[in-house]
């Protein structure tokens, strides 16, 4: 089978059309670049996955073009109480409270079939964004100029997708890791557990929260969906096999030993084991991996989807960037230098949750209880989720840096037109330098600002009070809750550069300190060219 001479080559192909393989290929797609992907089934996944999503990852749904959407998918997660075995408070997580750093809820919950469906219909809008459904991959070779992926269709018809790169999102089972022989490493969490979507028709009928049920009977977790959707996860216990417990019956059993089920109905259940696994590679030359395809997490800190998430955003600039000429190459391999660690502290803090939730010894458990509920009294336990996910700690940042690696704030401001919107919505998707008076934005020198449009980069005024304007490659903003100067004050910078992905490259105080990181950033992208 060969490929005719005039068959256009994509720019990524992408194998894996989940939440993640989805997300990646919208980003890709908006960017101008010329994606094909191949999911093996033709229809959404119906049973119970994500339910929870975080300011981050909704960030990059803003970026995708889905704000409005989400706006209307989501609810608020408003935290969660650990119940120790007396049914008594040991562990708290309260939502943060506002003014909300990245412009969105910090947790909230959401519909993932609903949500899916949504970045297939915007996909579906790029023409050059070819999806095969139904179609699995078979076979991949790359040499130095391309990657070549064998796919066939249900009907038996073999085609070949020819790619500059190629991203494996195909989850736990990946075809893509397999092809490359990529090993996992393992982090030492197994259990299963089954999961239970229940429609409500009494909404008021439990709390608005969250619970973590730490009983060493049977440990399980509620979680309030949005709208009418109630799930509960509820653990295996030692010899129950995982076939016979999801059975109808065997549902609404281990159901009715948490709530009472008058008012529920059982949408969809299904009995995962929950991993703790690291890809030992990220990046086999031309062909890399994303999401559970090189990662998973159980799923006590939520984490699991925002982590893929992260992924794709982290990736997909680099790509662009890389495939346009401006930067060389080695770019890529900073992907995994900066996600690896982050994944690696994320899954070590939901293996901790995950072990005072699943506690079986009833000894045990009594004393985690005392010894949790000391540290609530004390004041010591940390009850705001977002804290355990960390900050980017190498990679493209300038380490030495005030806040290099730190999430960029995201204010609501006043656009030229007159509206308030979330900064993210009048910029693209490219390095932006952002301070907070016109001043430091001077201090640029014209081989700096020449070097920085050459980048299509971005430069941004955000202030607390005066006119909105966008005038000579400069846009002015006017912030409405005073959050960027705060960040700014309290990080003693004036000027900080921003990646595409919304994470700092680093800030500056002075002309000197600006000069500086522009330059270093410049002579990163271009290592490798």
């Amino acid at each position: 089978m060969s490929v005719p001479a005039d068959n256009p080559i994509h720019d990524v192909a992408i194998v894996g059309l989940g939440p993640v393989g989805a997300i990646f290929a919208n980003l890709l797609a908006k960017a101008g670049l010329r994606v094909a992907v191949i999911e093996r089934v033709a229809d959404i996944y119906d049973k119970p996955r994500a339910i929870t999503l975080d300011h981050e990852a909704l960030r990059v749904l803003q970026a995708i073009g889905l704000g409005d959407f989400m706006e209307q998918a989501i609810a608020p997660h408003n935290g969660s109480h650990y119940l120790g075995v007396d049914g008594e408070i040991i562990k708290i997580f309260d939502p943060m409270p506002p003014p909300f750093p990245l412009g969105w809820i910090p947790n909230v919950t959401f519909v993932q079939p609903d949500v899916e469906q949504a970045l297939r219909d915007k996909l579906a809008d790029y023409p050059h964004a070819d999806i095969f459904l139904a179609a699995t991959g078979v076979a991949l070779q790359q040499d130095d100029g391309a990657v070549m992926l064998t796919a066939r269709r249900e009907s038996g018809e073999a085609f070949l997708i020819r790619a500059r790169y190629l991203v494996g999102c195909d989850g736990a089972n990946s075809f893509v890791r397999k092809q490359l022989g990529i090993g996992l490493d393992d982090l030492a969490f197994d259990e299963w557990w089954m999961v239970v979507d229940t429609l409500t028709n009494d909404p008021a009928k439990r709390p608005a929260r969250s619970f973590q049920y730490c009983w060493p009977s049977r440990p399980g977790t509620f979680v309030p969906g949005p709208r009418n959707l109630r799930r509960w996860e509820i653990k295996l216990l030692p010899g129950e096999a995982p076939e016979a417990a999801g059975a109808p019956d065997n549902v609404v059993r281990l159901l009715k030993g948490f709530t009472d089920i008058s008012d529920l109905t059982i949408w969809r259940s299904a009995v995962y084991r929950f991993h703790a696994l690291l890809g030992r590679r990220w990046r086999d030359r031309r062909v890399l991996l994303m999401g559970d395809a090189v990662h998973q997490t159980p799923p006590f800190l939520g984490q699991g989807l925002c982590a893929g998430i992260r992924d794709a955003v982290n990736l997909a600039w680099k790509l662009r960037l890389v495939l346009r000429g401006d930067a060389g190459d080695a770019l890529l391999d900073s992907y995994e230098i900066e996600r690896k660690p982050h994944v690696r502290a994320v899954v070590a803090s939901a293996k901790e949750f995950g072990k005072i939730i699943g506690e079986l010894d009833p000894v045990a458990a009594v004393e985690r209880d005392m010894r949790l509920r000391a540290d609530l009294k004390a004041g010591k336990a940390e009850t705001i989720r977002q804290k355990f996910i960390p900050d980017l700690v190498s990679g493209l940042i300038a380490r030495d840096a005030a806040l290099a690696g730190r999430l960029f704030v995201q204010p609501h401001v006043r656009a030229p037109d007159g509206r308030t919107c979330r900064l993210d919505d009048l910029l693209q998707p490219e390095f932006a330098i952002v301070t907070t008076a016109a001043e430091p934005m001077a201090w640029l020198s014209d081989a700096s600002v020449a070097a920085w449009q050459r980048l299509s980069g971005e430069r941004v005024v955000i202030a607390t009070s005066g006119e909105t304007a966008d005038r000579g490659d400069i846009l002015t903003v006017v912030e409405r809750d005073g959050l960027f100067a705060d960040w700014m004050r309290q990080h003693d910078s004036a000027a900080v550069i921003v990646r595409p992905d919304r994470y700092v490259f680093g800030a500056a105080r002075n002309a000197g300190e600006l000069s500086m990181l522009v330059g270093q950033l410049l002579q990163n992208l271009s290592a490798g060219h």
